[in-house]
């Protein structure tokens, strides 16, 4: 008789959201080769006719960026809506054992916002999909913007349901919220959910050129972002004091870095709202301050990269959860800072940089910054390819005896 193969993955956890999530994120980093890369004088974003004017117009090295960039999009948009798919399923399945019972009496009970927090990327990455792929979608993009305000507004209400049982549950009383368990940042990932329903929220604001579109989306994508600095103040300063207690709980580790993620998110959301308010309310901003802006960001990024590095290495956790045998789906959490600072750093790089004439677009410099961008591309890549194997890799199959 042989024993059935199994999977790490057939444990299911609400963490798995976050392999979605990833592969999402990984679209986003090759659009930034399209969004910078192609011309679009007619819109803030490039869409199918612009893509297709530069493959023609092109040389070479622009024609194998764009085709890279559209297998990139199209290879990981398919592994995040297969992803996101099979987690809802399995979602769905989890709620009727005891685990889940346990998850919801738990600290835990916020890893169920890892949900809301892929579905609110899948539609980003949706919207990537019929930019660069479907021809005239521009021509009827003002319809898709309300359509798609109502996709994250749902979103964000599902968001508060979780945040506010969970929050409810253990601020009503005391002696509900495990502290000594609070030592990771595991605790900001409804910051970091709501932070991306507030990204989503942003989009008209930079694309519409509708006024009362761009006035909803501006003050939702407000209320949202600053609910989601003030929840990532307070979870990250509490969770702090408890690191310094009692350690970085080993598992957890990855959530260390997760303040990197949420700096690109909040910060395209600000650079969205800012050319809003150019388009549509003639309020302006300079590339100097701009540049600056997304200089503090990259501070905070790397200062969190730096400490989640520093103390992941002091735990061995590489060695056993990335390429050793042991596996936790919360090392799905290593994917979203480098492909968080690759986004950011294409940002700085072109919006900052670039736009304030402190180094030439194509020059030398631009290339030398734009592969550190790359190498975190690679990276994020490279993490989501390796843990879907281990996760979702059937164990050998091993022979039972006989009675």
């Amino acid at each position: 008789m042989v024993q059935p193969a199994h999977r790490p993955a057939d444990t299911y956890s609400p963490l798995y959201f976050l392999g979605s999530l990833g592969a999402g994120g990984i679209v986003v980093t090759f659009f930034m080769f399209l969004m910078f890369w192609v011309p679009h004088p007619t819109q803030p974003v490039p869409v199918f006719k612009d893509i297709a004017a530069a493959w023609v117009n092109g040389e070479v090295p622009i024609q194998v960026a764009i085709a890279v960039a559209m297998a990139g999009i199209a290879i990981f948009a398919f592994l995040n809506i297969k992803s996101l798919i099979w987690n809802l399923q399995s979602f769905s399945a989890f709620r009727k054992t005891p685990a889940y019972a346990a998850l919801r009496t738990s600290n835990a009970e916020s890893t169920l916002l890892a949900m809301p927090l892929a579905l609110a990327m899948t539609v980003n990455v949706g919207f990537i999909l019929g930019m660069v792929f479907v021809p005239q979608l521009w021509s009827v993009v003002e319809y898709l913007f309300p359509l798609a305000m109502v996709a994250f507004a749902l979103i964000a209400v599902m968001a508060f349901r979780l945040i506010g049982v969970f929050l409810g549950r253990v601020l009503a009383k005391g002696g509900l919220f495990d502290v000594t368990a609070h030592n990771s940042f595991a605790q900001l990932t409804p910051a970091f959910a709501v932070s991306m329903v507030a990204v989503g929220f942003s989009a008209p604001v930079a694309m519409s050129t509708n006024p009362t579109t761009v006035g909803v989306a501006m003050v939702m994508s407000t209320v949202l972002g600053t609910i989601a600095i003030v929840y990532t103040v307070v979870a990250a300063i509490t969770a702090f004091a408890s690191m310094l207690q009692h350690g970085t709980a080993r598992e957890a580790g990855p959530t260390l870095m997760i303040i990197v993620p949420i700096a690109t998110v909040l910060g395209i959301m600000f650079l969205r709202q800012d050319h809003g308010l150019h388009a549509t309310y003639d309020s302006h901003a300079n590339a100097g301050e701009t540049m600056v802006f997304l200089a503090r960001l990259i501070a905070i990024q790397l200062a969190f990269l730096g400490l989640g590095a520093v103390v992941l290495r002091a735990q061995g956790y590489f060695n056993d959860f990335v390429v050793g045998t042991r596996t936790s789906p919360g090392s799905y959490a290593l994917v979203c800072p480098f492909v968080a600072l690759s986004v950011m750093l294409q940002f700085f790089i072109n919006k900052g940089l670039v736009a304030a004439d402190v180094i030439a677009k194509f020059d030398l410099a631009y290339w030398e910054l734009t592969g550190l961008a790359i190498t975190s591309q690679v990276v994020a890549i490279v993490l989501v390819l390796r843990l879907n194997r281990q996760h979702f890799g059937h164990t050998p199959e091993t022979a039972i005896p006989p009675e």
